[in-house]
């Protein structure tokens, strides 16, 4: 009874995490560029505006390129922690909280400087995203490598999955649910039918309250296995990393792949608002949208693992690939009917709850590939 208890109050924090994981994510991903690109700059000067539209776009485009190249380094440090809280639950901890401060400070003008002095304020931005993005990383990074390390068996793990990507679910559908209303709300005047900088700032605001709240979740719910299976030896050194990468193949080829797949569907869910406040002209009905999203995305999570017994992850994985695909198509056609554009955003989004289990798990078992290959485990 003991031990199921604990296992469900494992899970339940283990949710919590993945849903704080997911609103922030989403914001960031999403909604940050809409705030950027229509309210941080707006000096009356149109050829002005975009100009510093400009640079920004391209200090985060920078940033998030170099970050493929740190988190590797991120996951090697991770991996080389030993405290008496665990492996990951104090990066998991401490860069929730730190990038959730970050990011509430990228939702400001920073006291008005970026009309006063906008270089000096370029400078601070790619200071403060730069931060934000490396402790969101690490929390990222460490979050979901806890997988391996909360249960060692695979079923578990599944379990603990499906869990985690309810959670994610929710997390992020409920922002594209939640986030014109309390911008709107908030605003003081309601621009376009996009708010104005006081909304988007208290939207942050909550976003960042949940990062802080569900991260300390996690460190104070979920409980690390002690095994002889996840002791290693000696220490993977910096030189070590991208050899180990590049030697655990499943790993390598999975991640190449994934990659390319994460580059198209968060390029494609970024546009979905700019779609439906420009050229459906109503912000308003993109609630509905992720509305929708929310409920399909709980069933098609929850059905998960009987999929995977059934079709094996292979053959659901290509399924997936296969109805997002008819979404794309008939969104180009879609124009301003809004019957049409659900259904292709549906269509679009369903799958991606599935192909996301489909790759975690992949890649958690691939940890014990590794081991097994290289004589050497490494989680994170």
């Amino acid at each position: 009874m003991g031990k199921s208890n604990g296992q469900m109050k494992s899970r339940l924090s283990y949710t919590a995490g993945a849903f704080g994981n997911d609103v922030f994510y989403a914001t960031l991903s999403t909604y940050f560029i809409m705030f950027v690109t229509t309210h941080l700059f707006n000096t009356g000067d149109p050829k002005q505006n975009s100009h510093y539209v400009l640079l920004i776009t391209n200090i985060i485009a920078i940033l998030r390129i170099l970050e493929v190249f740190i988190d590797p380094l991120i996951g090697n440090m991770i991996d080389n922690t030993h405290t008496k809280y665990g492996k990951f639950k104090p990066w998991v901890v401490g860069g929730g909280i730190i990038s959730s401060i970050a990011l509430l400070l990228l939702f400001t003008d920073l006291g008005g400087l970026n009309k006063t002095n906008p270089f000096l304020y370029l400078v601070l931005f790619g200071i403060i995203y730069l931060v934000m993005d490396v402790f969101y990383s690490i929390k990222d990074i460490g979050f979901w490598s806890m997988i391996p390390a909360l249960s060692l068996d695979s079923h578990e793990r599944e379990k603990m999955a499906t869990f985690a990507r309810i959670g994610s679910t929710i997390g992020a559908n409920i922002v594209g649910v939640a986030i014109m209303p309390i911008v709107l709300f908030f605003s003081m005047t309601k621009t376009g039918g996009s708010g104005d900088k006081t909304g988007w700032f208290w939207f942050a605001f909550i976003v960042a309250l949940i990062g802080v709240i569900t991260s300390i979740a996690v460190g104070i719910g979920t409980r690390e296995v002690e095994s002889k299976l996840r002791d290693n030896k000696e220490k993977t050194s910096l030189k070590q990393v991208f050899k180990v990468l590049g030697k655990n193949d499943q790993l390598m080829w999975l991640s190449l792949g994934y990659w390319f797949y994460g580059l198209g569907i968060n390029s494609l869910n970024a546009l979905q608002l700019y779609y439906f406040t420009f050229i459906l002209g109503d912000s308003g009905k993109y609630s509905i949208l992720y509305g929708l999203n929310t409920i399909v995305g709980l069933v098609s999570v929850s059905l998960f693992p009987s999929l995977a017994g059934k079709f094996n992850r292979k053959r659901l994985f290509y399924g997936c690939i296969a109805v997002m695909l008819g979404g794309i198509g008939i969104f180009s056609i879609a124009g301003t009917s809004l019957p049409l554009i659900l259904t292709a955003a549906e269509l679009f989004f369903i799958p991606q709850p599935l192909v996301f289990l489909v790759i975690l798990m992949i890649i958690s078992d691939s940890v014990e590939y590794g081991q097994w290959k290289l004589g050497h485990r490494d989680e994170s």
